[in-house]
């Protein structure tokens, strides 16, 4: 965690340092405080339109995932924006656009289901895979064989 911080830092200083190189230190202040106002900006309309999203499909006792979790994309390309550099506003605005923050969304779907299912199998105890068929053992005494199936599983 420490080495990717540091990357992003040097990230930013390089892309800051480019800039001011191209069109001065004035420039550069102008363009940081321009990205902040226009961010915030479309941070704030795009969060909006994902609140709205959100409160519709409650009404309508719809699954609201998809809502859900734009609208923590949305704020968190925010904060992304307002903080200062080039670096964090291309990834915040890049978070604030819908078109790349649907594959933003699918991945962290994708990566909170992965993370939901270990946690439950973490939780559910032991879980065993006969025949391509998942089969939770139940709690069982030590001398006595499982029996699935007409198979006795030794364990």
């Amino acid at each position: 965690m420490a080495v990717a911080f540091l990357l992003y830092v040097f990230a930013e200083i390089a892309a800051i340092w480019a800039v001011g190189s191209a069109v001065g230190v004035l420039g550069t202040l102008g363009l940081l405080l321009a990205g902040a106002f226009l961010g915030s900006w479309l941070a704030r309309r795009e969060g909006g339109k994902a609140m709205r999203a959100f409160v519709s499909a409650a009404r309508a006792g719809q699954p609201a995932e998809k809502e859900l979790t734009d609208g923590m994309l949305v704020g968190l390309g925010g904060v992304l924006i307002l903080i200062p550099g080039f670096v964090s506003d291309v990834l915040g605005l890049l978070l604030i656009l819908p078109p790349s923050r649907a594959v933003a969304r699918r991945l962290w779907l994708r990566r909170m289901e992965k993370r939901a299912v270990r946690f439950a199998n973490r939780r559910r105890g032991p879980v065993m895979v006969v025949d391509s068929e998942v089969v939770s053992e139940e709690p069982r005494r030590r001398d006595q064989p499982t029996v699935i199936e007409g198979r006795v599983i030794e364990g």
